[in-house]
């Protein structure tokens, strides 16, 4: 007999997640007074929100976890209640026994990847103990997974959000999109490399439904980045910035003469692009961009916002794209919400 599906729809709303804006009322709120003057949660909020999204994110981070951590509780617990188990029983059964032990050819082999001095007999009990916990996590996150697939978890937990300026950015599609991706990067960035290939992927998956905005954010340590950030600009003046980026990206050539090469091989006006180049003439637009992320609070690359909501770090294809879609799937709702009442 087939088995029942159950859902678990996890809802959260809590001060980390709410916008940088806030509500009106909270806003007007006194938060402090220096002599004669009161300074209010709006004060508060415009002058350091750069700090204040900091730390909501971290506050995300730390209760995201949290909340994973319970989910999967619930779901072992729901599982073994439908099992006539006990959660213990349930683990032992579809997690525990299913971990493959060690040859001695492959704790061999660990053991020798290790620097250490003490004999192979001495780590032996270390090193079993260190792959049975490595494979056990695998197969209990495998297990977990498809429990969530199962259950048709929904988590409405979000990120803090942030207000980003579009007004004079590059944007791939339109900008009045139901999902906006907008990524802080650095062209010398490693990390902003290795995510640059997923964005056409997820533009292709996307359509219309996504627009992808593109700001630059120069790190000091990188001293090619501001550079390669102006030339770019230098393409969108005839009209090639997206495909001059996804070059630079491609090929990681970022001196001078690369730069150049890069244009000739677009066909693009050389000549042009070289006195735009060589005079700086777009190194403001780049510092404005630079310094819309310093208000932000950010201090490393790449940092995304989707609709608003604030990610840090090489995001994988996975959580850009569930992010995505937990936003459409959002409006979606609010939509439907609406037309019912």
């Amino acid at each position: 007999m087939a088995q029942s599906k159950w859902f678990i729809t996890v809802a959260a709303v809590c001060l980390s997640c709410l916008p940088i804006s806030g509500s009106a009322q909270q806003n007007s709120s006194v938060v402090a007074q220096v002599g004669n003057l009161k300074i209010t949660e709006t004060d508060l909020e415009q002058q350091e929100s750069g700090k204040l999204l900091q730390a909501r994110y971290q506050y995300y981070l730390a209760k995201s976890g949290a909340l994973d951590d319970m989910i999967d509780q619930k779901l072992l617990e729901q599982k073994a209640k439908q099992e006539n188990l006990t959660v213990q029983q349930l683990v032992d059964r579809d997690i525990n026994s299913k971990v493959a032990e060690p040859t001695e050819d492959q704790l061999k082999i660990y053991y020798e990847g290790l620097e250490t001095d003490q004999p192979y007999e001495a780590m032996r009990p270390k090193i079993v103990e260190k792959i049975h916990t490595i494979r056990a996590n695998k197969v209990r996150t495998a297990y977990l997974k498809t429990l969530r697939e199962q259950a048709g978890v929904v988590i409405q937990l979000a990120p803090p959000t942030a207000d980003i300026n579009l007004a004079d950015a590059n944007v791939m599609g339109n900008k009045d999109a139901p999902v906006m991706l907008v990524e802080f990067a650095d062209y010398e960035c490693p990390y902003c490399q290795k995510v640059a290939p997923e964005i056409p992927k997820l533009v292709s998956e996307f359509g219309t439904r996504l627009a992808i905005s593109f700001k630059d954010f120069p790190l000091p340590m990188h001293s090619h980045a501001e550079k390669a950030a102006e030339a770019t600009r230098c393409a969108a003046d005839q009209g090639k910035y997206w495909e001059y980026h996804d070059l630079l990206f491609k090929t990681k050539e970022l001196d001078v003469d690369q730069l150049k090469g890069h244009a000739q091989s677009l066909h693009l006006d050389l000549a042009k692009f070289s006195t735009c180049l060589d005079s700086g003439s777009t190194s403001a637009a780049v510092q404005k961009d630079r310094q819309e992320g310093v208000a932000l609070g950010l201090s490393g690359t790449p940092s995304f916002f989707i609709n608003g909501h604030y990610f840090s770090g090489a995001l994988d294809y996975e959580t850009l794209r569930d992010n995505s879609n937990r936003e459409l799937t959002q409006q979606t709702h609010q939509v439907a919400m609406a037309t019912s009442h």
